[in-house]
């Protein structure tokens, strides 16, 4: 079995879905005939037709407005924005159509549709082309939001995501799209929704990341652990709905936990997870919870954008005081 990378893992899930469900349409700017900007609809129009994978015109709004009417009128359609930076005009949508399509209509209709978009950091891309808005999205009411850190958990949580009945914001971390590879089965499998996925087990310390983090995250567990501090690593890998238990349970075994995103600081989804240690987990802790983040800042052009990004060392700095409490 070939190993492939991530963004393959996209192309691979969307090809089977489009093969294997008649409802699934694709479309959005350029992911027809050029297979898109980072190649992740690559030969899906060639193969499946171009009624099937729509290039779009260079328009957001429409792209969503069209894939919610697709949605409620019984297809599944997956709407890709080209950057998360053109994601805004998208929410007026998301919010006010697509998470209250099923509410509005009393069950009537509903809205399986996925709406896909790269963000983050690391590519040394305009600022544009780097933002982490998923805490946006996730205080939408009626909307999941799915973020994968993996070849193998992007391939089985998007087509998880393709096959729910509501809508899903699906943020793929471009650092990642080509960053490694891994051996992924092209079997239709798809990975459960609503969890989080434990990557590692330790005693403790407790390391809680989503996305392309998980890269730095995993490698401060490896040297903390060189210095005889054992952590459990955990994927979110779905922010909304937050499967907490997860999270809980671990603190509960380690007393100490580091939440690393690269989102701002600021209302970042790291502060919503540290308040629901505090309402639910408070005498589990056994010292205040740290949290590793971006600036407050817009992210900043290439020659600095490593120094916004969540570092090795900033999170080994934050698991030290955690440990030292």
């Amino acid at each position: 079995m070939a190993e492939i990378n991530l963004v393959e893992a996209v192309n691979q899930a969307l090809a089977y879905a489009l093969e294997h469900d008649p409802r699934v349409v694709l479309l959005g700017e350029d992911i027809g005939v050029n297979g898109g900007v980072f190649r992740a609809t690559a030969g899906l129009q060639a193969r499946f037709g171009a009624q099937r994978v729509i290039d779009t015109p260079l328009a957001e709004s429409a792209i969503a407005g069209a894939a919610i009417g697709m949605a409620a009128m019984g297809l599944a359609p997956v709407a890709e924005i080209q950057f998360t930076g053109f994601i805004y005009p998208v929410i007026d949508h998301i919010i006010n159509h697509a998470g209250r399509l099923r509410h509005r209509t009393r069950g009537r209709l509903s809205c399986p549709l996925v709406l896909r978009s790269p963000f983050g950091a690391g590519i040394h891309a305009p600022e544009h082309h780097s933002e982490s808005p998923e805490a946006m999205f996730a205080h939408i009411p009626g909307i999941r939001v799915v973020i994968p850190s993996s070849p193998a958990r992007a391939y089985g949580l998007l087509l998880a995501a393709m096959r729910d009945p509501d809508p899903v914001v699906f943020l793929e971390p471009t650092r990642l799209y080509r960053l490694f590879r891994q051996q992924v089965p092209d079997n239709g499998e798809a990975l459960p929704l609503d969890v989080c996925f434990t990557l590692r087990d330790g005693g403790d310390i407790t390391l809680v990341s989503w996305g392309a983090m998980l890269t730095e995250t995993q490698a401060a567990a490896d040297l903390l652990l060189q210095e005889g501090i054992a952590a459990t690593v955990i994927d979110v890998a779905t922010l909304k709905p937050l499967d907490m238990s997860t999270i809980l349970d671990s603190v509960s075994r380690t007393g100490r936990c580091v939440i690393v995103h690269e989102a701002p600081r600021t209302a970042g989804f790291g502060a919503e997870i540290a308040a629901n240690l505090a309402d639910a987990g408070l005498y589990s802790l056994a010292a205040p919870v740290q949290r590793v983040t971006g600036y407050d800042t817009v992210v900043p052009m290439a020659r600095l954008e490593y120094e916004y990004l969540p570092s090795v060392a900033r999170i080994m700095d934050a698991a030290r005081k955690a440990l030292a409490a």
